[in-house]
């Protein structure tokens, strides 16, 4: 066994046993005691990261395992992430600014489109994904998309590379930008939800908000967390239609892929539709006392919890071998313009959705 394939094993144990650890510490309340840092250090980007490292210094090892990992333990964990959305909730939290979502979102993607491919000439799969990421939910929404497109390994890493930079970028710069416009906790939370990629980053911001203006937070009644959580449920809910839709667009290239023409409809994958049950199943049993009673629900309650935790585990784990997959080749051909497309989209949608805020 070469030294790199050793090496790819003992980095998948040590990220396995964190993210199990994580999951016990979380799921079932392990203690720890002083080692609960060997639970908590791993993170999406430091996953991908980490993936990043080992293909750019070691190269690629088991790439027929790296590809098959990479591919079915993504659409499993998108299938879990359908346990931790409401369907009833977010739509009650949504309903007063469901117009601008759905403008915002495909605007998002019209944008994308038009900056990817016609002002840089980004590929259309990378280009696609960091529209799609920008426009609802970062990785998740990302991952949700990749497998339907049947985007490259390389595709995916640079298109999350992208959206993890600038999600660490928004994490510091909205609070400061935020309490240098005087903003209102409702206005962030608003901003923050909608011009900010992943979900983990608009928590970390509306809570930063808050703990700068706490005397706000009394005062009107309502935290930017709270304000930017609601609308983010949301929004997260389109990751649905999008994976919908997106055959639709990629209609063509599926089906030279497929050697033949078929309906769009058709190539909307399995995992999607059970993405689909498991939201409605969470909504309309799980969590349905009226249904269930209160008992049953409260227990259902905590296995949706338990489930999109690991599924939001596996996620950060499928990155590494994302990420594992990239080659130095794949950068040099790639260069700087997805990263451009990144920036210049996200800074397009945080300056329109800023000057809408402040309009209504």
């Amino acid at each position: 066994m070469k030294k790199k394939e050793l090496c790819y094993i003992v980095i998948v144990a040590v990220l396995g046993v964190s993210l199990l650890l994580s999951f016990a510490v979380e799921v079932f309340h392990l203690d720890l005691g002083g080692f609960s840092w060997v639970a908590g250090w791993v993170s999406s980007p430091i996953a991908l990261a980490i993936g990043f490292a080992f293909a750019l210094l070691l190269g690629k090892a088991f790439p027929d395992f790296n590809k098959t990992m990479s591919k079915k333990m993504l659409q499993y964990s998108v299938i879990g992430l359908g346990f931790g959305m409401n369907v009833d909730k977010a739509l009650a939290s949504g309903a007063e600014g469901m117009v601008f979502t759905i403008a915002s979102v495909f605007g998002t993607l019209a944008l994308g489109w038009l900056l990817g491919r016609k002002l840089l000439g980004v590929d259309t799969q990378t280009s696609y994904l960091i529209s799609s990421g920008t426009a609802i939910c970062g990785g998740s929404a990302i991952a949700a998309v990749g497998p339907i497109i049947r985007a490259k390994a390389e595709s995916m890493s640079v298109a999350l590379g992208v959206v993890f930079v600038l999600n660490g970028i928004a994490l510091f710069l909205f609070p400061t930008i935020g309490d240098a416009l005087g903003m209102t906790m409702k206005q962030f939370g608003m901003w923050a939800a909608i011009a900010i990629h992943d979900t983990s980053s608009v928590v970390g911001a509306g809570a930063a908000y808050d703990q700068m203006h706490p005397e706000l937070v009394a005062q009107q009644g309502v935290s930017a967390l709270e304000v930017a959580t609601t609308i983010k449920l949301t929004r997260a809910l389109w990751i649905v239609v999008l994976a919908l839709v997106t055959p639709f667009f990629f209609r063509k290239q599926l089906a030279a892929a497929d050697g033949a023409t078929k309906p769009w409809y058709s190539c909307v994958p399995r995992f999607i539709i059970w993405f689909v049950v498991a939201i409605l199943f969470n909504t309309y049993v799980l969590s349905n006392a009226a249904l269930i009673g209160d008992a049953a629900a409260e227990i259902g309650t905590q296995f949706s919890g338990a489930v999109n935790k690991l599924a939001k585990n596996l996620i950060t784990l499928s990155l590494f071998f994302i990420g594992a997959s990239l080659t130095r080749e794949t950068l040099r051909c790639v260069g700087r313009k997805p990263l451009v497309q990144g920036v210049m989209l996200w800074i397009s949608i945080s300056l329109i959705s800023l000057a809408y805020i402040f309009w209504i």
